[in-house]
């Protein structure tokens, strides 16, 4: 049995520091149907994705954890204690099992070369807090694209074609409607000439009439009256 679009629940793990700032992301995201899963560091989003550091340069893929956990996005604060979320950033993208994963980055402050240098490392989106619904909803495509890659191919085809179907039934519909439309000023325009015709032709046979000799000749009796 296929699965609509309307029926897919995407995971996200929210990554934040402050109290105030997890929960209205969490809040945010629950009102768009979401699963958010909240932790306060860059360590314990790695460790709930399965990718613990067993030095600095070396980490360590836990493929048990992995595969119980599905996260289909990672929203995560720039500035925290620790590891910041650049540095949360470059150890997803490096993690061949993880990169896929989409990866936002926020932060309080507008600073271009921060924005950059995050955008460039493989962020989606970088937002400015505090963070809107319609922000979170520029997500979805996002998040949307993980969840096909899970589904089978021809499930994931149907939902990749079905709005172009629809398109293409819409403007069906709407040439359908125009038809009847088009036929009927067709007729209309087709009576108007005839009708144009018809009196082109009586105003002809008028005007023949008057000028035929029997009209305009004077007649004159045959007879001679004598003198």
């Amino acid at each position: 049995m296929g699965m609509a679009a309307a029926d897919l629940q995407f995971h996200v793990l929210a990554v934040d520091d402050c109290l105030i700032d997890r929960k209205l992301i969490e809040r945010l995201f629950r009102i768009s149907s979401c699963q958010v899963t909240t932790v306060d560091s860059g360590s314990k989003a790695l460790e709930f994705l399965g990718l613990q550091e067993l030095d600095q340069n070396q980490p360590c893929v836990s493929p048990s954890n992995q595969q119980e956990v599905e996260v289909n996005l990672i929203i995560t604060d720039y500035c925290m204690p620790g590891m910041t979320g650049y540095d949360l950033l470059k150890k997803i993208k490096e993690s061949s099992s993880l990169r896929n994963i989409p990866v936002v980055i926020m932060s309080s402050e507008n600073v271009p070369s921060r924005i950059s240098r995050c955008l460039e490392e493989g962020a989606e989106e970088f937002f400015l807090k505090p963070v809107r619904l319609s922000d979170v909803n520029k997500l979805r495509p996002h998040m949307m694209k993980t969840k096909c890659k899970s589904l089978p191919q021809q499930e994931a085809e149907k939902m990749v074609t079905k709005p172009k179907q629809e398109s293409i039934e819409i403007a069906n519909v709407q040439s359908q409607a125009q038809e009847p439309q088009q036929q009927t000023e067709s007729e209309t325009v087709q009576q108007q000439q005839k009708s144009q015709a018809n009196n082109n032709n009586n105003k002809r046979k008028a005007m023949e009439e008057n000028l035929s000799p029997d009209r305009t000749r004077p007649r004159y009796s045959s007879g001679l009256t004598a003198v």
